[in-house]
């Protein structure tokens, strides 16, 4: 029993399934016996037979003029045996010219699989505009009984003039500015709008520092619940600038108005009982009011 059969090459083999040692000679009676009687050749086995794949990469659009590289990757499971693989044919045609062809080896272990891969690098020049096509690219593993042929898929190419893309430049340069100019405006009505709310907040500040002032002065002589709830609608006004909004126990709640409980009692207290009180309650009051809306005695 063979467990294969090699095919001694230039230096390399072509490796064959194994087959019975009987059938191997009979294999060899038929093909003595085909040669003197003339008939057909013993028939070669296929690329797809041995396992070959070939896989070509993509090439993007191009400009009349450049120089470009086509890359075709011949692969199979070496299984020990080593495949010696020519070109058999060029990429010439219409609009594409082959300047050099270069190819590598190497072999790598897949999914526990010695697989073997021979790239052919094509270097080609696009001399004309338009929709073209890299003819099928020819291969060949030479036998002793006639070379293995087979071939890549054919490879559309986009090529255009140098005006077209000038054209597309410059449209791209034209997008790419009225973007920024765009953006730009944007920026601008961003920025006034944020100046404006703030020119807005800062005279709503002054008018509520005004007021808060002006409860100062009212220390002595202003009746307490009068004085107290008057106070409350000056932070009222402070905590709708600040929030949006002005129920300051909702604030409160919400964790908004940290160690405002104690003023917001005496609001309470004011809202439903009042009287006479101290002037150093109300200014004590008055204090605590500062700190908590960070407005100096100052101001």
């Amino acid at each position: 029993m063979l467990k294969g059969l090699r095919i001694l090459c230039g230096g390399f083999f072509v490796y064959f399934p194994a087959m019975q040692a009987d059938s191997l000679n009979t294999s060899n009676a038929a093909q003595d016996s085909s040669r003197q009687s003339g008939s057909s050749p013993v028939r070669l086995p296929t690329a797809a037979e041995l396992g070959i794949h070939v896989k070509t990469v993509p090439i993007p659009s191009l400009v009349k003029g450049d120089t470009f590289e086509l890359s075709v990757d011949v692969s199979w499971e070496a299984q020990g045996s080593v495949l010696l693989i020519v070109p058999a044919s060029s990429a010439n045609t219409k609009g594409i010219t082959q300047l050099n062809v270069k190819e590598s080896h190497f072999r790598e272990i897949k999914s526990g699989k010695e697989v073997s891969s021979s790239t052919f690098i094509y270097t080609l020049s696009a001399d004309d505009t338009g929709s073209l096509q890299i003819p099928a690219l020819k291969f060949q593993i030479p036998t002793q009984n006639g070379p293995i042929e087979f071939a890549s898929e054919s490879v559309p190419v986009r090529v255009d003039g140098p005006s077209h893309v000038a054209f597309t430049v410059a449209g791209g340069i034209a997008i790419l500015l009225i973007g920024v100019l765009a953006g730009f405006v944007c920026f601008l009505r961003k920025k006034k709008q944020k100046e404006m709310a703030k020119k807005e907040l800062s005279t709503e500040d002054d008018r509520i520092a005004k007021d808060f002032l002006l409860l100062k002065k009212r220390l002595a002589n202003a009746d307490s619940r009068e004085w107290l709830l008057a106070l409350e609608k000056v932070c009222k006004s402070w905590a709708m600038s600040r929030f949006g909004e002005d129920d300051l126990d909702a604030l409160a709640n919400a964790e908004k108005l940290e160690g405002w409980a104690p003023l917001l009692e005496e609001f309470t207290h004011a809202r439903y009982g009042g009287g006479q009180r101290d002037a150093f309650m109300n200014r004590e009051t008055w204090k605590i009011a500062s700190r908590l809306m960070q407005m100096t005695e100052d101001e």
